[in-house]
């Protein structure tokens, strides 16, 4: 899809994201969004197209690191359940508990015995939440192996994007079918009633979050909440002059 085709069919998408929060806000919604899906797949962009229009105290991403030494000696779960949203807000997991069913599993960082743990506690877990009242939902972001390759390449290649690639993703490169099966796997044991899969083509990205944010306003109830009306006062005095040091700007390559 054309970059400027893509802007063109975003922005209507981006007033009914500004409304969805204004609406969370005043009726105390809680939502939480997964992300999950192959390395490369297109997560953090469709994070930054749902998040960019919204306020940052409202909307937050977690990105959560490996855990630490604390972390692993807790509950699994426990890490996660402080970065749920309270009331009003809207929390995006790029990469969620599911890494016990994915990464942790296929690269070894998980006994078999806690991977199983992890797929039957986690439909508890997750009927917890909604039963609270939390919007759970749960995407993952499918892209086929040749584009999978072809941006891990691009990536390689540009040095503003090379922070992106981490050790695990050089390591997983062989390992394509391995996270095929365990994929498999957790979606037989957490597609529930009550917080099922919904899969997205990602081999065209820009299409991809096109239609992952059209579903995701689709499946709320109508998030329309009246605009308040401000009252902008006059300043009722003359602006005040205010001097400040200006720097030069800096002159384009070749010029003095």
């Amino acid at each position: 899809m054309k970059r400027e085709v893509y802007e063109e069919l975003l922005e209507p998408l981006e007033h009914e994201l500004v409304a969805m929060a204004h609406w969370a806000k005043a009726k105390g919604e809680r939502i939480c969004v997964l992300f999950e899906g192959r390395d490369t797949a297109g997560k953090g962009g469709t994070i930054k197209a749902i998040s960019e229009r919204l306020n940052p105290r409202q909307c937050r991403t977690v990105a959560l690191s490996k855990p630490s030494e604390t972390e692993r000696g807790q509950w699994y779960f426990q890490r996660y359940v402080q970065h749920l949203p309270t009331a009003g807000e809207i929390v995006l997991f790029d990469r969620s508990w599911y890494n016990r069913a994915g990464v942790e599993r296929v690269m070894g960082f998980a006994t078999e015995d806690q991977v199983a743990a992890f797929l039957e506690a986690a439909p508890r877990f997750e009927k917890m939440l909604v039963e609270d009242g939390i919007r759970l939902f749960k995407y993952w972001l499918s892209c086929d192996q040749a584009h999978q390759e072809e941006r891990f390449a691009e990536r390689l290649a540009d040095p503003l994007k090379r922070w992106k690639l981490s050790p695990i993703d050089v390591a997983a490169r062989t390992r394509f079918a391995d996270y095929s099966k365990a994929r498999e796997a957790m979606f037989a044991a957490t597609h529930t009633d009550w917080a099922p899969w919904t899969v997205v083509d990602y081999n065209d990205q820009k299409l991809g979050r096109l239609t992952l944010i059209r579903d995701l306003l689709d499946r709320l109830p109508d998030t329309h909440v009246p605009e308040e009306t401000i009252d902008w006062p006059s300043l009722g005095h003359a602006p005040l002059d205010e001097e400040f040091a200006l720097l030069k700007p800096i002159a384009p390559f070749g010029e003095d």
